[in-house]
């Protein structure tokens, strides 16, 4: 039998509480000035030293025996852009005695806007209480941004004891993506489920008549067109077109990102319009009880299975804030890598890219020869161009931007409709023209 291992020593702690300079500064002024006393006879030093040593062992006949407590708090979870933050610190004593002061700093995030978050705050914290901070404030951009981490530092008994550094993590702030008004009034190209508001291609129980036809055992009497039946003297009935949802997939390119953000107010980066045309997308079909899903093309291939509801649109606006740029090094057929087996044959594949990296266009062709409807959203900023470089960088811009208009040329050519994210209606057009592709017949 093998005996237990000894239990290990506890690792020893240092006192919260520590003596400043001012009290050593104290001792050493005393204890020279009793020392030369002594040895000079001399009984005025002695009288000098008198109320160094009595203000000090005054200060120090009630000691501190406990750290102070240092938390965050940031308000309401469910900030949209350019809303409100509320965010504070408190400082909690849990002492006997007062703590003469406290000094207060924390850092933030740049899209944070808080006041005075920038400077520390010295404030004073009575016994047995507490002390709060407020950090009111505007969050300019969407994603988790932190609030902290916060430190303080306090000094008690008359500025000669004072406390190390009490340092707590940050708090974290959601700031969901303002979403862009959309709105697409076409059809859905293809449905496949039992519920919604969109027209199926199969005939079944809904409200969009399909035709009249022969009455047929099983056929309900409520279904009966009796106009028809007595022309005809045969019974007829009246199909419909079954209301089935449609599934809509959000493929996010985050390849790289492109042009600078400048928060909610400025100008916006490729992520900033993918992220929030994901969302108004998102949205807008959730409202109609479509199923909604979103996948990455990036290194890691991030993905969130299909769902409607409420439900749903928050778990989206929680994936849309771990969007990151996600470059692929190394791999130049990463487009047949990637494989879109998951993707669901029926579903309408809105692709939110910048059309930078060749990979994407690459991408975009096997989604269309793999026989999906896909849209393609141009997420890049009309005003996107490389830094000034040299004399050559205006030249070599245009041939840039010549060279992204053939790709784009010769995706329109093959099948894929590209369109600029505009907001409300942008899609129409193009969800048309791709939902007429769709009802027409298929050849095998």
């Amino acid at each position: 039998m093998v005996p237990p291992l000894p239990p290990e020593p506890e690792q020893f702690a240092g006192p919260a509480w520590v003596p400043t300079r001012a009290l050593g500064r104290a001792v050493l002024l005393t204890g020279l000035l009793l020392l030369l006393g002594v040895a000079l006879g001399r009984v005025d030093l002695v009288l000098l030293a008198a109320p160094f040593a009595i203000g000090a062992a005054a200060s120090l006949r009630r000691m501190p025996r406990s750290a102070p407590e240092l938390t965050i708090a940031t308000g309401d979870e469910h900030i949209v852009e350019g809303g409100h933050v509320d965010a504070s610190l408190t400082v909690t004593n849990p002492d006997v005695i007062a703590y003469d002061l406290v000094v207060v700093r924390t850092r933030t995030s740049p899209w944070l806007k808080l006041e005075h978050a920038d400077r520390p705050f010295a404030i004073s914290v009575p016994p047995d209480g507490w002390h709060a901070v407020d950090l009111p404030g505007d969050a300019n951009r969407w994603g988790r941004q932190d609030v902290g981490p916060a430190a303080a530092r306090v000094a008690a008994c008359g500025g000669l004891l004072a406390c190390r550094p009490v340092v707590v993590p940050a708090r974290g702030v959601r700031v969901y993506p303002v979403t862009d008004p959309f709105k697409a009034t076409e059809a859905m190209p293809a449905a496949a489920g039992l519920v919604g508001n969109h027209r199926s291609r199969r005939p079944g129980e809904g409200g969009e008549l399909a035709g009249v036809r022969p009455f047929a055992p099983g056929d309900r009497l409520r279904r009966i067109d009796w106009r028809v039946s007595l022309r005809t003297r045969d019974l007829h009935v009246a199909s419909t077109l079954s209301d089935r949802d449609a599934e809509v997939l959000l493929l996010l390119d985050v390849l790289g990102e492109v042009g600078r953000s400048g928060g909610v107010a400025g100008g916006a980066s490729v992520l900033d319009t993918t992220v929030r045309a994901a969302a108004a997308i998102a949205e807008h079909y959730l409202q109609r009880g479509d199923r909604v899903s979103l996948l990455e093309y990036g290194a890691t291939a991030r993905r969130l299975r299909a769902a409607t509801g409420r439900r749903q649109y928050l778990t989206v606006l929680e994936w849309l804030l771990d969007v990151r740029p996600d470059p692929v090094e190394g791999d130049d057929d990463y487009a047949n890598v990637f494989g879109f087996h998951h993707v669901s044959s029926d579903a309408l594949v809105m692709v939110l890219t910048p059309l930078v990296d060749p990979r994407s266009a690459d991408m975009l062709a096997q989604l269309t020869r793999s026989g999906r409807y896909v849209v393609a959203v141009d997420t890049l900023p009309p005003d996107a161009a490389p830094g000034n470089r040299g004399q050559w960088t205006p030249l070599a811009t245009r041939l840039w931007r010549m060279e992204r208009e053939n790709v784009l040329g010769r995706l329109r050519e093959h099948g894929v409709p590209v369109v600029a994210w505009a907001g409300s209606g942008s899609l129409d057009l193009v969800l048309r023209d791709v939902a007429r592709l769709a009802s027409a017949p298929r050849g095998r």
